[in-house]
């Protein structure tokens, strides 16, 4: 359900733009697979691929567009039962900072003492 929401998300943004018109529109949705791609004439190319593993979903799928800066912008990723995870990002993707000393001590002390039940 959370990638219906995701292409949603990004075909509505991709349509805002006026105009844009669509090159290639493919989509063949299965009771237990879907596939489908989109790419239009202002960069947006969109593929999204997905099979039933189980009773959980597989998905991997790659976006791609051009930032008004003019700078080409990617993203590859894989969406399971492990969640939503960046597989590869050009640019890439911003990374925290490192946790803080006191922050990583108060964790080590916290499971070194469980709270008692």
């Amino acid at each position: 359900m959370k990638f219906f929401i995701a292409f949603a998300c990004l075909l509505a943004v991709a349509l805002a733009n006026e105009d844009a018109n669509v090159l290639r529109s493919e989509q063949e949705v299965n009771v237990d697979n879907f596939q489908y791609a989109l790419q239009l004439d202002n960069s947006v190319d969109v593929k999204q691929e997905g099979k039933l593993n189980g009773k959980e979903w597989m998905v991997k799928g790659e976006q791609a567009w051009r930032s008004p800066e003019g700078v080409p912008v990617s993203i590859q990723y894989v969406a399971d039962a492990n969640g939503y995870q960046v597989v590869a990002a050009n640019p890439p993707l911003p990374t925290p900072p490192p946790i803080p000393a006191a922050i990583l001590r108060g964790l080590e002390y916290i499971a070194a003492n469980p709270p008692k039940q």
